[in-house]
């Protein structure tokens, strides 16, 4: 074995039993919430809403005591006063929990497999989310626009991952349509948003590796008088060219 990689080596282990660390947390976190957010089904929505998003405080608070990963913000002086679309990069599952501490109350659209998984899922299924079969095609895109115009109406946020799933760093998805739809079809804003939570958090990795995740959010962008298609290449326009400020290529890889 080299010089230089038995300290490499260590840093590892040391990455695996943090990580492990907060998976614990987050493992007996999950069935706590979930059950007690069931016994709270007969109250109103926002209460629902605030007693849940406590279980993303916890595990971003835990995340930074064990693995020392945290986030700011940039742009939150482009967030309206009133309801939008947030078109969202998706890298990793940490922007799932995060943009619940950065917007108001909010829905999700997500594939409804989601709402199978125990605790967790139960848990997600009190927020009222537009949980679509991603294989419906045009029935889907009627379900995202009639059930998101209901949430957008009743003064929540809803949010969408356009990629459909989850992408490596820099790497860019196509675009679905599903969100700049719902936009136009209602008339709100979509705010687009950029994060780099992939290089800390990588889809489908267990370890969670140390700095800050940079989260950046975009002008407005105003729906009226365009098309779905014009809204939807705005967006991934400018988180295309935000992503490659906080997330280029040539940043180094941790692994």
């Amino acid at each position: 074995m080299s010089r230089t990689s038995f300290p490499a080596l260590v840093v590892r282990q040391q990455l695996l039993w943090r990580s492990f660390a907060f998976s614990l947390g987050q493992f007996f976190s999950t069935p706590i919430f979930g059950l007690v957010g069931l016994c709270l089904f007969f109250l109103p929505f926002r209460y629902r809403y605030h007693f849940l998003i406590q279980w993303g405080r916890f595990n971003f608070w835990w995340l930074k005591k064990t693995c020392g990963l945290s986030f700011r913000v940039r742009g939150t002086e482009h967030i309206p006063p009133g309801p939008a679309v947030v078109l969202c990069k998706h890298q990793s599952a940490w922007e799932t929990i995060a943009l619940q501490q950065i917007f108001p109350p909010q829905i999700w659209v997500l594939k409804r497999e989601l709402l199978w998984i125990p605790f967790f899922g139960w848990g997600l299924a009190l927020l009222e989310p537009i949980a679509v079969d991603r294989k419906a095609g045009r029935r889907a895109l009627r379900q995202i626009i009639q059930q998101g115009r209901q949430r957008l109406a009743a003064g929540r946020w809803v949010v969408v991952f356009p990629e459909g799933t989850r992408m490596p760093p820099g790497i860019m998805g196509r675009f679905g349509v599903g969100g700049a739809a719902l936009a136009q079809a209602t008339g709100y804003p979509v705010v687009p948003v950029a994060h780099n939570a992939g290089r800390y958090w990588p889809r489908g990795g267990f370890i969670k590796y140390p700095g800050v995740i940079e989260v950046v959010i975009g002008p407005t962008i105003e729906t009226q008088g365009k098309s779905a298609t014009q809204v939807n290449q705005e967006a991934h326009d400018w988180i295309e060219r935000t992503m490659k400020a906080i997330d280029p290529p040539s940043l180094t890889e941790f692994h």
